[in-house]
């Protein structure tokens, strides 16, 4: 179980780590371009493997919370910590690049947004955002309770997208930036939480330094939301630029 719970390890960092930096690329830069579809390609194909490694990591630790982690003497937050929650957020992530990545090849056939893995990875997020939320309240853990609405909002928006029956004419964009910076915020908040529990266990649970991915990420949302607005828009050529 050690080396198999390594090799997960060593797949989600090298990849996390790339997709960390490749992330901003797209976000900040000229949108529609061919560095954006060519970096964004490489960011959701590398968070895509950091999302699967975490959750082959969460399995090994919940099956041996001990022998993955010999280092941390509490059990209970092992499991919590690097069990129930490192999965719902890798759940969360794998969800939201693969609805990014969807909505935007399907902009001219929306109902190819409901096949059934896209359906099901929504519903997964959902339902572990809900465990995650349950295991919180059972090991005394509130922010783990308050970090799964993001997930419940985020598989719920998501599915309201998906069965929408005649969504805005610019309702995929918006759906591919909410997911794809949605993403990078998942992404980030496991690296400082993760993180934290490692070098400083008694700031692993600090609401302000979660809170910063969150103001960071939403903050994006908005500004490039505002960027797509009717008003934003009509200005010719401004959605080209």
């Amino acid at each position: 179980m050690w080396w198999v719970f390594h090799g997960f390890v060593v797949a989600h960092i090298a990849t996390g780590a790339v997709g960390l930096v490749l992330f901003w690329v797209p976000v900040i830069g000229r949108k529609g371009g061919a560095t954006h579809r060519r970096i964004g390609d490489i960011y959701a194909r590398c968070i895509l493997v950091t999302g699967a490694a975490a959750v082959g990591m969460s399995l090994c630790t919940l099956y041996d919370p001990r022998g993955t982690h010999p280092d941390l003497a509490d059990a209970v937050m092992v499991r919590g910590l690097f069990g129930w929650m490192m999965l719902y957020l890798a759940i969360l992530t794998l969800s939201l690049v693969w609805h990014g990545r969807m909505t935007i090849r399907n902009k001219r056939d929306h109902r190819a947004n409901r096949a059934a893995f896209p359906v099901a990875l929504q519903v997964a997020a959902i339902v572990a955002a809900l465990n995650c939320a349950a295991q919180g309240l059972l090991t005394g853990q509130p922010l783990m309770m308050g970090i799964a609405i993001v997930g419940v909002a985020s598989g719920g928006t998501n599915l309201w997208f998906i069965y929408a029956d005649r969504p805005a004419p610019l309702a995929y964009l918006k759906e591919h930036l909410k997911a794809l910076v949605g993403s990078g915020i998942s992404v980030y908040t496991a690296f400082m939480t993760f993180g934290l529990a490692r070098l400083m266990p008694a700031h692993a649970f600090n609401l302000a330094l979660w809170a910063v991915p969150i103001v960071i990420g939403v903050s994006l949302i908005l500004y490039h939301f505002r960027r797509l607005s009717p008003r934003a828009t009509a200005a010719p050529g401004r959605l080209s630029r």
